[in-house]
């Protein structure tokens, strides 16, 4: 009887084993595969299976030193599993021209941007290092990863230099309109409009906010049918995503995406953006992420 019984045990298991992974947080790094259009490389030891996406097309040199993608231009996603929820997070290598393209990829299939920076000093082409990472569905967030791979390879000219120079001093913009979208007072000082918008934070036991540059600031220049606009905006953790998606939607490009400080709370992330176009349209769209946050006195989301 007792030999009955473990051979019945054994033959379920090998069933088990020939109709699939035994294991509720077994990752299908077939469809991984598949589904992203690259190989990858399983960690058995922390159950984690990571693709790379190697950036041969670029020919990076810094400092006189050629980046090869062992050395620092590789793109890489991986993937762990526990039960049915399926985390992925990734560091994706792009120029310049395709950051804002492969940001807005990753953001319209449900992935968050957590960080956009600079790894290197000098390099030629420049590079930036875009992190990604998001939790739900393998298949769904295999396939998101393959989206943005797709557009990575996707054939784009580098940025274009503006061949019309734009001085400051000789701009020619009426605040009226900004202050009146963003709600909020500026100053105007040598041809540059500027608005400050200060958050709550604290550290060390100590209340800080806008004079200690816990704050959203946009600077404007040219004229209201033709205006720039760089700026830094404060928000919590929690705001970050959405803040990313207004902005990308009104065609504000997304420069970089960091900390200035450490141990404050709330968390404060820093995104700094620049763009063209008409004040109204900039407005409107700065008006937009700024609603996706609890900025006080601005009555946002």
């Amino acid at each position: 009887m007792n030999r009955q019984i473990v051979l019945a045990a054994a033959l379920a298991l090998a069933l088990a084993a020939l109709s699939g992974p035994v294991r509720a947080d077994a990752l299908d790094t077939q469809a991984i595969e598949q589904l992203t259009g690259f190989s990858g490389k399983l960690d058995a030891a922390e159950g984690v299976f990571k693709v790379s996406y190697p950036r041969k097309d670029l020919h990076v040199v810094a400092d006189g030193v050629t980046i090869t993608p062992p050395f620092g231009t590789t793109c890489w996603a991986a993937f762990q599993r526990k039960g049915a929820m399926t985390m992925v997070m990734g560091d994706l290598v792009l120029t310049e021209a395709q950051v804002n393209p492969v940001m807005s990829v990753a953001l319209d299939n449900g992935l968050a941007v957590t960080a956009l920076h600079n790894h290197f000093f000098g390099d030629a082409p420049k590079v930036m290092f875009m992190h990604i990472g998001a939790m739900g569905d393998g298949v769904k967030l295999a396939a998101a990863v393959g989206k943005v791979f797709v557009e990575i390879k996707r054939p784009r000219p580098a940025l274009a230099v503006r061949r019309t120079p734009l001085d400051p001093s000789a701009s020619k913009i009426d605040p009226a309109p900004i202050e009146g979208m963003l709600g909020v007072k500026g100053e105007l000082s040598q041809g540059v409009f500027k608005v400050t918008i200060g958050r709550p934070a604290s550290m060390g036991g100590m209340a800080i906010g806008k004079a200690m540059g816990v704050n959203t600031w946009a600077a404007f220049v040219g004229t209201n049918a033709s205006a720039v606009v760089d700026g830094d905006f404060a928000m919590t953790e929690d705001e970050l995503q959405n803040v990313l998606r207004a902005l990308r939607r009104a065609n504000i490009d997304v420069v970089a995406i960091h900390n200035h400080m450490a141990l404050e709370q709330p968390r404060i992330v820093f995104l700094h953006f620049w763009g063209r176009g008409s004040v109204h349209d900039l407005a409107a769209g700065l008006k937009a992420a700024l609603d996706q946050t609890n900025t006080p006195g601005r009555g946002g989301r």
